[in-house]
């Protein structure tokens, strides 16, 4: 198994604004990255420390109308050496995939995702 830490955990927000405010001015995080996917239906947002690679909050915007007053954890995800060798190495496992194969995002980043026991969403990520 090639996984080496959580890269980043996804947070649904109702209001991106208020939100990227909020993790920029009270915990001191900065915008890293931020972009649109699902044809414009989707923002995300990402939050570090200092320029860092260390995990991030990925602020998802759009897509869900009916969120929770208090939010709610969109997925968690785990930054592999090679996402082909984990796609593969899962598609041998008992695992329900929510991904058909490995996207490539905007910034060149790769991706997929499988169901967690409960139902969540768990992402395997290569930079």
């Amino acid at each position: 198994m090639a996984v080496k830490k959580i890269d980043h955990v996804g947070v649904y927000v109702n209001d991106l604004d208020s939100s990227l405010a909020f993790y920029q001015e009270v915990v001191g995080l900065k915008v890293k990255d931020q972009f649109t996917i699902a044809d414009g239906s989707i923002t995300l947002a990402f939050l570090g420390f200092n320029g860092s690679d260390e995990t991030e909050l990925e602020l998802v915007y759009g897509g869900n109308p009916n969120l929770p007053a208090e939010g709610r954890v969109n997925h968690m995800a785990f930054l592999v050496d090679d996402i082909e060798e984990e796609f593969n190495r899962l598609k041998g496992l008992n695992v329900v995939f929510l991904s058909d194969e490995i996207v490539t995002l905007p910034n060149g980043y790769r991706n997929f995702f499988v169901q967690g026991p409960d139902g969540e969403k768990v992402e395997f990520f290569k930079r």
